[in-house]
């Protein structure tokens, strides 16, 4: 990989500098999302895209509570003892969908490991609401692996979000400090269990870079995940949150963004989108209709 090294994000590369989009429908968004009282990742995980996708009228909205069971040390996402789901929140995300005219609604989730089925009901009831209340459009659905519960993963593709996300995140490898209450075998075990319960539904997953994997790490998990049926392919680099957080391995750069997004699509990937900024809902709308 080509990279610039760094022991912390302090002096971004160039690649990596932007000014901030606060205008258009930032305000709209940010006051309806404080009128519903909902979250979403593009806040929660502070995303560098939020300004933009804000101001361009979009969010990936984050259901299931704002803090996670889990403790990943690339997440800005609190993590601590959650509280009891809220019944009203599918409701609330159908009718900001609606009032948004969203095309296409990101519907991702905090993981849940504290109750039976992963909130995969809550997903459910999600999809159901937003499909309810703004029929045309497209819903996917980002989820945790559901502590690899086939149930719980076969309750929410029996849904039939319009694509189904899981992230693998990075390479096994690295997983014991990335991902520590992960496995990277269930990860891919959920694409796969998607893919088999609904052949025609797209199945997408997606990477960060610039924690510490190889080239060849990450050309062996874009394999793993084409034989798992992942068909959408994200790669983006990884931005330290905060100081308690993973430090930056290195800032990879563009050209290798744009050699990795060539051999996803040697290897079979039917839409890929690698670049610095990428995320996993950014440009979502885009990346489904490939």
């Amino acid at each position: 990989m080509t990279y610039e090294h760094g022991s912390s994000a302090r002096r971004l590369p160039a690649w990596l500098r932007r000014p901030i989009a606060h205008g258009g429908e930032y305000v709209a968004v940010e006051g309806l999302l404080e009128e519903l009282h909902l979250s979403t990742v593009c806040r929660e995980a502070k995303c560098p895209n939020r300004g933009e996708c804000y101001a361009s009228g979009t969010a990936t909205f984050l259901i299931a509570g704002d803090v996670c069971t889990r403790g990943c040390t690339f997440c800005a996402v609190e993590s601590r003892s959650p509280l009891p789901l809220d019944g009203g929140e599918p409701a609330r995300v159908a009718e900001a969908v609606a009032r948004m005219g969203l095309r296409h609604a990101v519907i991702t989730m905090v993981t849940r490991d504290d109750l039976d089925d992963g909130a995969a009901a809550h997903v459910v009831a999600t999809i159901e609401a937003v499909r309810a209340a703004s029929p045309t459009t497209a819903v996917e659905v980002l989820v945790s692996d559901f502590a690899g519960e086939e149930r719980a993963i076969d309750a929410v593709v029996d849904a039939r979000p319009d694509v189904f996300n899981h992230n693998v995140e990075t390479v096994p490898r690295l997983y014991p400090s990335v991902r520590p209450g992960a496995d990277y075998g269930r990860s891919l075990g959920v694409l796969a269990r998607a893919r088999s319960r609904a052949s025609d539904m797209p199945v997408k997953s997606g990477m960060m870079l610039g924690l510490g994997e190889t080239h060849d790490e990450v050309v062996d998990v874009m394999r793993d995940l084409r034989e798992a049926g992942c068909e959408l392919l994200t790669l983006g680099q990884y931005l330290r949150p905060s100081a308690r957080h993973l430090p930056v391995a290195a800032f990879v750069e563009p050209d290798e963004f744009t050699a990795l997004a060539r051999e996803a699509r040697r290897l079979g990937f039917a839409g890929v989108a690698s670049a610095p900024f990428v995320r996993s809902s950014y440009h979502a709308a885009e990346l489904a209709e490939t």
